[in-house]
C-alpha cells in the first residue's frame, strides 16, 4: 500500500528535526541556504508533497480561488482562465470553474456554492441577465476578497480589469467607415452589461466623427434566451430585408460573430457585399469563409491580471481600501483579402 512521504519521513533521513525541515520547506529566514537546498532537493528525491488540508487548517485558507464565467465554450473565456490557473496554481492555489450560461439564477446558485466550499477568493464576469447584485455586494461588504473581470460593474468598490472596448469599437467601425460603408448595423450582448455600453459608445463616436447619421433600428442586441444561431440568423434576415439595408455591420460578441457569419452565409452575402468587423478571440477566426477583420482582446493576460489582484486582496495583512480598474488594450486584425 503506497504510503506518502511526511516531513517526519525527511528529518529522520537528514537527521534534522521536524521543525528545521517544515521551516526549510517554507523557506523561512531563519534557515541557511545550505539547508533549504539539502532538505528541497531530498524532498523532490523522494516526491514529497505537503498534505494541503492540513496547511489550509494551519492557515486559516481553503487555497482554492471560485471562478465565474459565463460559458466556458467561449474563446475569450477560456484564455481568460489559462491566464487564472498559470498565476493561480504557480501561487499555490487550485480553482473551481462554473459557468452561468448567463443566467442570472445560475449565477446565484454558483456563488452561493462557491462561498460554502470556503474559497479564499472570487473571479467573476457577471452574467448579461444579472441587474440585482445585492448577493455579490453583500458578500464584499463581509469581507469575501472579490475581483471583477471583462463584465465589470460600478457597484461593487474592489479591484476591476477589463478591456479598452470603446477604442476597440471605435476602430472597428472606423476601419468600416475608411472602406467607403455608410450604414453599419451593429450585434451586440445584452444593453446592460459594461461591455456593450462601453462598445455601443466607441461605435457612436466614430459616426458622430465621420458625420454619419446613428440609426437606432440598425442595432440589435442579443442577451441569454435570444442569442442561438436561430435568432442571429432571423436578426440578419431582418436587416437585409429592410429598403435601405446596411452595407457593413460592427459585431461586438466572440459568439455573435461566428453566428453570424454563419448567417451570411446561408443567404450567399459575400464580405465584399457585406464588410463585417467583430470581436473575437477565436483560434479559427482567421479561417472563417466569408473572412472578417476582429478586434483581438488580451484574454490570457487579463486573467493574469486578474488574478493577482486577488492575491493582493487575499494576502494582504491589513485591510485594501484603495482599488485599481485596469483597462487593457485591444488589437485589430485587418482581413488580408
Amino acid at each position: 500500500m503506497y504510503k506518502p512521504v511526511t516531513i517526519k519521513d525527511i528529518a529522520v533521513a537528514l537527521n534534522l528535526s521536524v521543525s528545521t525541515v517544515s521551516r526549510a520547506l517554507r523557506d523561512t529566514y531563519d534557515i541557511s541556504r545550505k539547508t533549504k537546498d539539502l532538505v528541497s532537493e531530498y524532498a523532490k528525491k523522494v516526491n514529497y508533497k505537503s498534505n494541503p488540508i492540513a496547511v489550509s487548517l494551519k492557515n486559516g485558507r481553503s487555497y482554492s480561488i471560485g471562478i465565474v464565467v459565463p460559458e466556458l465554450a467561449n474563446s475569450f473565456f477560456s484564455q481568460a482562465i489559462a491566464g487564472i490557473e498559470s498565476i493561480a496554481y504557480e501561487r499555490g492555489y487550485n480553482t473551481i470553474i462554473t459557468q452561468t450560461h448567463d443566467s442570472a439564477e445560475k449565477e446565484l446558485a454558483n456563488v452561493s456554492h462557491l462561498t460554502q466550499r470556503s474559497v479564499d477568493g472570487l473571479l467573476i464576469s457577471v452574467s448579461s441577465e444579472t441587474k440585482d447584485y445585492s448577493l455579490l455586494k453583500r458578500l464584499n461588504e463581509q469581507g469575501l476578497p472579490m475581483v471583477l473581470f471583462d463584465r465589470i460593474i460600478d457597484e461593487i468598490p474592489t479591484f476591476k480589469v477589463t478591456s479598452d472596448n470603446y477604442t476597440g469599437a471605435f476602430n472597428a467601425t472606423e476601419l468600416l467607415i475608411r472602406s467607403g460603408r455608410k450604414r453599419i448595423a451593429m450585434l451586440a450582448n445584452a444593453p446592460q452589461l459594461s461591455i456593450t455600453n462601453e462598445r455601443m459608445s466607441g461605435y457612436l463616436k466614430a459616426l458622430t466623427d465621420h458625420g454619419i447619421a446613428f440609426k437606432p433600428e440598425l442595432v440589435k442586441n442579443f442577451g441569454k434566451g435570444n442569442n442561438s444561431d436561430r435568432n442571429i440568423s432571423a436578426a440578419i434576415q431582418e436587416l437585409m430585408a429592410m429598403k435601405d439595408k446596411p452595407d457593413a455591420i460592427f459585431i461586438s460578441s466572440d459568439r455573435i460573430s461566428i453566428s453570424c457569419i454563419r448567417a451570411l452565409r446561408k443567404l450567399n452575402i459575400s464580405t465584399d457585399e457585406m464588410m463585417v468587423v467583430g470581436f473575437s478571440n477565436s483560434d479559427v477566426v482567421d479561417l472563417l469563409s466569408p473572412s472578417i477583420s476582429y478586434v483581438r482582446q488580451k484574454s490570457f493576460e487579463m486573467g493574469e491580471v486578474a488574478m493577482e489582484m486577488l492575491l493582493k486582496l487575499i494576502e494582504s495583512k491589513y485591510p485594501v481600501t484603495e482599488f485599481e480598474t485596469r483597462i487593457l488594450d485591444t488589437e485589430l486584425h485587418q482581413k488580408t483579402s
